[in-house]
């Protein structure tokens, strides 16, 4: 009893010290961003928005996650503060072998080395939850073995505790853009990334549902060798895609349509989509001495979907390129959009014809067609801000903010790669015989042979 007593003491330390850095670091950029503000500043705001980035660098946890992703949504934070959060890595601090040693112990037992047939001391690589060791299993197996960080619940509330504080700040100045849902959607995300088991089942369902798509490789599961924090996979022999960005367009359109594939098949078939594309978690595997394919690597951030949320996509996508005003509509109210107004749609129209432009485009082009990658997205995302100063506001409804998140992400991979194909085409082939009612029926036979609970109360399940 005593020893349940002091590790939730622990927990509770852990937790306050988390809150006291995290306050310490954003809490003065916060107070100066606020007071500048309030008297209408707009003067230095580079300057600020450059603070506020080097200040959650410095604290390397999971609050880097929340900052990259902010980034990525329109409207969420001015236009300078997104630019300065997407240049946040994941860098955090590796553990010492001697705590590896104690937290393995923790996860599989005193004898947890004789379950190895080897284990790198040092890690392969070190992220914002957690870090990486190669490794063999008994047999030869070569592995990936990710070990969770110490406290990182503790770290993860702290840091969500920071980003409302953030999104209070926003919302005192410029309420155009209910950001509620949004700070719902990245706390549950983030706390599905703590659960490793969950992330091992994420890992089985992208296995089955890209069995057939040879250019995307899977890593399998070794579940004797997982628990909740600690998760075991294949090691993926393969190299950064940035290596190939000068590499023939032949070679970088492979890799595209690979990524592509990787993406648009589990939505488009099973309503599943990996929220997270930064390109740490791809890798490009050899075969005959040429890339072929992708390796995907990381599995915490994988959001399910409703299956009348795929719809919606479909139901967009066809309004846009039809002009039938009514399917937009309907696309935006099965997305979660309320209270639309005209002025309203009409604003959420200059993203999603920017989202939707190359998949509505039938050539061959690049994914930003011209506009150079550093303003890839930043004037569709000023217009929607200018116009929902006048014309909001909307509140984002929770599911659109993974979505968006992905789909910029996607398209940053297609830009670094700069990529040339008919990115039209291979929509279509993605959503050739689209059925809301086989999403369902696929999407609930793939979470059950997994074990992932199926969704509840969704008319399209």
């Amino acid at each position: 009893m005593s020893s349940d007593r002091d590790l939730e003491r622990n927990r509770l330390s852990a937790r306050v010290g988390r809150y006291a850095r995290v306050g310490a670091n954003v809490g003065g950029v916060a107070a100066r961003i606020a007071y500048a503000q309030s008297i209408g500043r707009a003067a230095g705001r580079d300057q600020r928005a450059a603070d506020l980035r080097i200040a959650l660098g410095g604290l390397k946890g999971p609050i880097m996650k929340v900052a990259q992703l902010l980034a990525t949504i329109p409207d969420a934070l001015p236009p300078e503060y997104a630019a300065e959060l997407s240049q946040l890595q994941s860098d955090a601090p590796p553990m010492g072998y001697g705590f590896v040693r104690r937290r393995m112990a923790a996860e599989l037992g005193p004898d947890w080395l004789e379950k190895f047939g080897s284990f790198e001391k040092e890690p392969a690589a070190a992220a914002s939850l957690g870090q990486v060791h190669r490794a063999t299993t008994r047999d030869g197996t070569p592995v990936a073995v990710k070990l969770q960080y110490p406290d990182m619940a503790s770290a993860v509330e702290a840091d969500l505790g920071q980003l409302r504080l953030l999104f209070d700040i926003r919302r005192r100045f410029d309420a155009s853009i209910d950001t509620s849902q949004i700070v719902e959607e990245i706390g549950e995300r983030i706390r599905e990334e703590l659960d490793y088991r969950r992330e091992a089942k994420n890992a089985a369902l992208y296995r089955l549902i890209l069995t057939d798509t040879p250019e995307v490789r899977v890593p399998a599961v070794h579940p004797e060798l997982s628990t909740r924090r600690l998760l075991t996979l294949d090691w993926l022999e393969g190299r950064k895609l940035l290596d190939f960005k000068t590499a023939p367009l032949e070679v970088r359109n492979r890799l595209a349509v690979a990524m592509f594939k990787a993406w648009w098949r589990p939505f488009s078939r099973y309503g599943v989509i990996h929220g997270d594309p930064h390109l740490g978690n791809y890798a490009a595997f050899f075969d005959g001495g040429e890339p072929q394919g992708i390796n995907l690597l990381d599995y915490g951030c994988i959001r399910v979907f409703p299956p009348r949320f795929v719809g919606g996509v479909v139901d967009l996508y066809e309004g846009l390129r039809d002009g039938d005003d009514d399917r937009v509509v309907h696309a935006y109210e099965v997305w979660g959009f309320k209270g639309l107004k005209r002025e309203l749609i009409d604003v959420l129209n200059i993203w999603a014809r920017f989202i939707y432009g190359p998949l509505l485009d039938d050539r061959v082009r690049t994914i930003a067609d011209g506009v150079s990658p550093g303003e890839y997205g930043r004037r569709q995302a000023f217009q929607v801000a200018q116009e929902l100063k006048t014309k909001g506001p909307v509140t984002v409804p929770r599911e659109f903010v993974f979505m968006d998140r992905a789909a910029i992400g996607l398209g940053g991979v297609f830009l670094h790669l700069a990529a040339k194909l008919n990115f039209a085409r291979l929509f279509r082939d993605a959503m050739a015989d689209f059925s809301v009612d086989e999403v369902a029926r696929r999407q609930r036979a793939a979470l059950a042979e997994v074990g992932l609970d199926p969704l509840e109360g969704d008319p399209g399940a």
